[in-house]
């Protein structure tokens, strides 16, 4: 097998090199490619890098360089709807772009949107601002971590990239307690690192994870099961997402339990807490647990303000407290599962901001961290063939990466 494999990193590796030999489309033969940077031929132009300072803004930036009022307005002008230069950040990065002659006419203005994209403005004779994309390389990667403190601090110890951390809450949001994670479990998981002109410049796609958890091993296998929305699944096929998540927030702590004698903080008398109070500071994104309507929105006495939706299989939830709500909720308004419906807050009774988040099924209250999830549907009998198989070459992939590393980039076996 290992003479196989060998075999197919030569292949790739020759292909790869004659591919990089191809000349630029337009270029005359024997003549040496033009040297091209955004889609524009480098050689042709003397590039000034600068960084957005404060008080700077793109007018001042243009007449720095030369460039007058009236064509500052111009440019803006037919940038709009395509880039707003009157938005440009503090510390972003930039070059303009001078013609290489005697006059050095700024000819465009390059702006960093992010490591991934940036705005070229052109800045004579035909004005137009285009959005572009870098070309980014994929490398298929393999990475393992014993959680000792907590799954952020280990991904970083262990030199992997700190978002692997959120990347795998996502993954097993609904399956694995982040909260509760304890010492000794670990992971393994093989992913995309994404590269753009030699830099890292970000996490791609997770394709196979093994989480263990208190002794017990999750696995994670990207599959896309048609119109299913879920992308993960374990080795059974069953869907990594059930109808509703673990928590409708990023909390600091539990400070109250689902009980029915509690002697209540600010009315100081013993009574039920048919909910669970999540610690969190004022401000807080609070998200719906998952997909349904609200049926209420707006002041509940006590409770502050509160959001109650109604979702399928005759379940409520109420998320009190709030500071505000989010944008365009409600009543009636149909949310999903993940889906910003409102802030942390202390409106009501209350000592201290924290979201009361409480459960009814059939009308009846139940501990939201005893709840069972109602399950997708899993990956169907159709596919199920094709899964097996995408789930053993994963394997046989990680496996191989364990030895091999990187090198499976050249062979695209993802693909």
């Amino acid at each position: 097998m290992r003479n196989v494999i060998c075999a197919f990193i030569i292949l790739a590796l020759v292909s790869c090199t004659n591919s990089s030999n191809k000349a630029v489309p337009g270029s005359v033969a024997g003549e040496p490619a033009p040297q091209l940077r955004y889609g524009l031929e480098i050689q042709k132009y003397d590039v000034e890098p600068g960084q957005v300072k404060k008080g700077d803004f793109f007018g001042s930036i243009m007449e720095d360089f030369g460039v007058g009022a009236n064509q500052v307005q111009k440019i803006l002008k037919a940038s709009e709807g395509v880039f707003d230069a009157k938005k440009i950040k503090l510390g972003s990065s930039y070059e303009v772009w001078r013609e290489k002659d005697s006059s050095g006419t700024p000819a465009f203005f390059i702006y960093e949107l992010d490591n991934l994209n940036y705005a070229v403005v052109s800045l004579k004779d035909s004005l137009y601002a285009a959005i572009y994309g870098k070309e980014v390389e994929t490398v298929l990667k393999r990475a393992e971590a014993t959680i000792s403190t907590s799954l952020w601090n280990d991904v970083q110890k262990a030199g992997i990239p700190v978002m692997m951390a959120l990347k795998l809450s996502d993954v097993y949001d609904c399956t694995i307690d982040f909260f509760g994670l304890q010492n000794g479990d670990s992971f393994d998981v093989m992913y995309e690192e994404l590269y753009s002109e030699g830099e890292y410049v970000g996490l791609g796609k997770i394709y196979y994870a093994e989480f263990t958890h208190a002794g017990k091993v999750y696995n994670a296998v990207r599959f896309n099961a048609g119109e299913n929305s879920s992308l993960f699944w374990n080795e059974k096929g069953e869907s990594l997402k059930k109808a509703f998540l673990k928590a409708p927030l990023n909390f600091t702590r539990i400070s109250s339990r689902f009980t029915y004698a509690r002697k209540h903080p600010v009315l100081r008398i013993v009574r039920p807490h048919t909910g669970v109070d999540y610690a969190a500071p004022s401000g807080t994104p609070v998200v719906a647990l998952g997909d349904g309507v609200v049926t209420h929105r707006g002041w509940a006495g006590g409770g502050g303000n509160t959001i109650k939706i109604k979702h399928p299989g005759n379940y409520v939830t109420s998320y009190m407290h709030l500071k505000g709500y989010a944008k365009g909720i409600v009543k009636g308004s149909r949310v999903t599962r993940g889906q910003l419906i409102g802030y942390v807050g202390s409106t009501g009774l209350s000592t201290g901001p924290h979201l009361d988040f409480r459960v009814y099924k059939n009308g009846k209250p139940i501990d939201p961290l005893k709840m069972e999830s109602p399950s997708v549907e899993p990956v169907s009998k159709e596919d199920m063939p094709a899964f097996q198989a995408q789930m053993e070459r994963y394997r046989f992939q990680m496996d191989s990466l364990g030895a091999m590393g990187h090198l499976y980039r050249y062979l695209d076996i993802l693909k």
